[in-house]
Parts: structure tokens; C-alpha cells; sequence
């Protein structure tokens, strides 16, 4: 029986209270775990690079990439970097005249991966960091 969309397309004049039996529970779970060899390794620590961070006590849960972050810093030559409160603040503006100016420069910047370098922040941005949406959607908007 599918009890998680049961009631969901429809209005109830009455309350339903609804039991999960707990041999079904158990028989299922020995099933699958002869049939798989799954075996129950505890509470998830780390998901596809992403920590998981869980206080129960204070019903708070939370995800972090810290790791994969030094990772890509070290990736692109910035591990020695300063950290700053914000990435970009209210006025901050990319200008042309920031940008290479000749033939020259343009082509020593070519052998830097700057594209690349703003994909992986894409990512940390859409998994854990969306404070650095705009800074991204920034970068990624003059490097077209």
C-alpha cells in the first residue's frame, strides 16, 4: 500500500489514523537484507562529498563542503588566499578596463582555467553555498 500519497489528492471530512505494522517492517528489511547483503552501517557522515553535521538535541542539521572547497582552491592556485565576509558587496562592479588590455595578455589568459574555476563554485553554490549565487551568476556573466 503507497501511505505516503494516499490522502493527497483528495479532502477528508474525517481524521484517519494509520498504524505502521512493525513485523511487515522487520520481515521486509530481513528479506531485502539477504537479498542484497545490505547491512545497517549507522547515521551518514558524508554524502557524494558533502558532510553531514546532525545535533538532534538542537534540531539542527547541517551540511557543509569545506573539503571540497580547499580542494578547488588548491586546484586553481589559491589555497594562500585571504578570506573575506563577503565575496562581492553592494556597488562592487566588473568593469572592461579591469579586463586584458592587448593581444599579449589576452593570450597569457587563455592557459588560465577561469571557466572552470567558476563551474566549481557553481557547484559548492548549488549544493551547500547559495550566499554565493549572485558572485557566481556575476563571474559567470563576464566570461562569456
Amino acid at each position: 500500500m503507497d501511505v505516503e500519497t494516499t490522502f493527497l489528492n483528495g479532502e477528508l471530512e474525517e481524521e484517519v489514523y494509520m498504524k505502521d505494522s512493525p513485523p511487515v517492517t522487520v520481515i521486509t528489511w530481513e528479506y531485502h537484507g539477504s537479498m542484497y547483503i545490505l547491512e545497517d552501517i549507522g547515521e551518514v557522515s558524508y554524502v557524494i562529498g558533502v558532510k553531514i553535521h546532525r545535533d538532534r538535541s538542537r534540531c539542527v542539521l547541517g551540511l557543509s563542503q569545506e573539503t571540497y572547497i580547499y580542494k578547488v582552491l588548491e586546484r586553481f592556485w589559491m589555497k594562500d588566499c585571504s578570506p573575506s565576509v563577503a565575496s562581492i558587496v553592494k556597488g562592487d562592479k566588473l568593469h572592461l578596463n579591469q579586463f586584458p588590455r592587448n593581444d599579449l595578455k589576452w593570450e597569457q589568459m587563455k592557459d588560465i582555467p577561469y571557466v572552470s574555476a567558476i563551474g566549481s563554485l557553481m557547484y559548492a553554490q548549488v549544493c551547500t553555498r547559495s550566499d554565493i549565487a549572485f558572485s557566481v551568476w556575476m563571474l559567470g556573466k563576464i566570461s562569456e
